[in-house]
């Protein structure tokens, strides 16, 4: 990020954002500070939002296409918890003096990108100046039918405990991009690094656990952070099996060099697969699902009456962290 804007704030819009918007008439072409969505009969509004900081959550050097992806990715994936269908997003951005128009103009590719492979359309926002940060904010906007969203609080005793994909990629690639690291083919250091700057949100997986499991959520702040987040809300504790927690091949490529990385890998969040609860004799269906999705849904743990998360080692020890997983404030 060098250099300054060249364009101002109407301009900008022009030419840089307005063009995303085209797929909804309601959105006027950004001409407008307010859109009109309709909504589906039998449909509720769902709205996410997240913040992106610069320094907090991606480094002022990443490639302005990824931090783009990564702003829609993490909010879309509040919507695969829920099981939502979304639709539309609005955006905030402040702009500092480094941000010029190619990083923009790399930035609004890098959305319209995730536009046409999550079906979403920008529909408004807005845009300052700061003498701070970069800093992102993303509201998303769609749709569920009434009373089929899938929340934190349903869990319930007995129920298994999965997770989808592969979990402590994107802890690793941050340690990597952090020079924390060493020792990795490019091979592996590639694919820890692109799962860190490019989360994959789970919409298919969330909207066909709708009516399957009893509970659901995102792993954005680690997955031992998140399973407790579950635990408070459905009023039960956890057993976690931490030697069933599925890693990639570069995860096992970097854990088999270090074992301790076991702590980064179950606390470090940001992988934003999805963790969800379902009945023991549902079990056989979610082995179809992977099938069908093509992509792994791996038990993991059960849930128990109790307050809290126990892991447990391949030897049946009790494992302890110094922290549960990434803390806000």
């Amino acid at each position: 990020m060098t250099g300054k804007l060249k364009t101002g704030e109407f301009e900008r819009i022009a030419r840089f954002f307005a063009p995303l918007s085209k797929p909804v008439s309601g959105a006027f072409s950004l001409s407008d500070d307010t859109a009109v969505l309709d909504l589906t009969v039998g449909h509720q509004l769902v709205a996410a939002s997240d913040t992106l900081v610069e320094g907090v959550h991606f480094f002022g050097d990443d490639p302005a296409r990824d931090i783009a992806l990564k702003l829609l990715a993490v909010n879309l994936s509040d919507f695969a918890a829920m099981g939502a269908h979304p639709k539309t997003y609005l955006l905030n951005i402040a702009l500092p003096d480094s941000i010029d128009d190619t990083w923009l103009e790399a930035f609004s590719a890098g959305l319209a990108q995730g536009q046409e492979q999550y079906r979403v359309t920008l529909v408004g926002g807005d845009s300052v100046s700061t003498p701070g940060p970069l800093t992102l904010s993303l509201t998303l906007l769609g749709e569920i039918g009434k009373g089929r969203e899938l929340r934190r609080n349903g869990a319930g005793e007995g129920d298994l405990i999965y997770v989808s994909g592969t979990i402590g990629d994107a802890a690793l690639g941050l340690k990597l991009r952090q020079g924390e690291l060493e020792g990795l083919v490019d091979e592996d250091r590639d694919y820890l690094l692109e799962r860190y700057r490019r989360p994959t949100p789970r919409l298919a997986l969330g909207q066909d656990l709708t009516g399957l499991a009893r509970a659901a959520i995102d792993i954005s702040d680690g997955l031992v952070a998140d399973l407790m987040h579950m635990c408070r809300q459905s009023g039960l504790a956890a057993e976690l099996a931490a030697p069933a927690v599925p890693l990639s091949f570069a995860g096992r490529a970097a854990l088999d060099r270090d074992p301790a990385l076991i702590e980064a890998v179950l606390t470090g969040g940001d992988d934003y697969e999805l963790l969800f609860a379902v009945p023991e004799d549902r079990a056989d269906e979610i082995s179809a699902l992977a099938s069908k999705l093509d992509f792994a849904l791996t038990r993991i743990g059960h849930f128990r009456a109790g307050e809290g998360v126990r892991i447990i080692d391949a030897m049946g020890d009790e494992i302890e962290f110094s922290s549960p997983g990434y803390r806000h404030f």
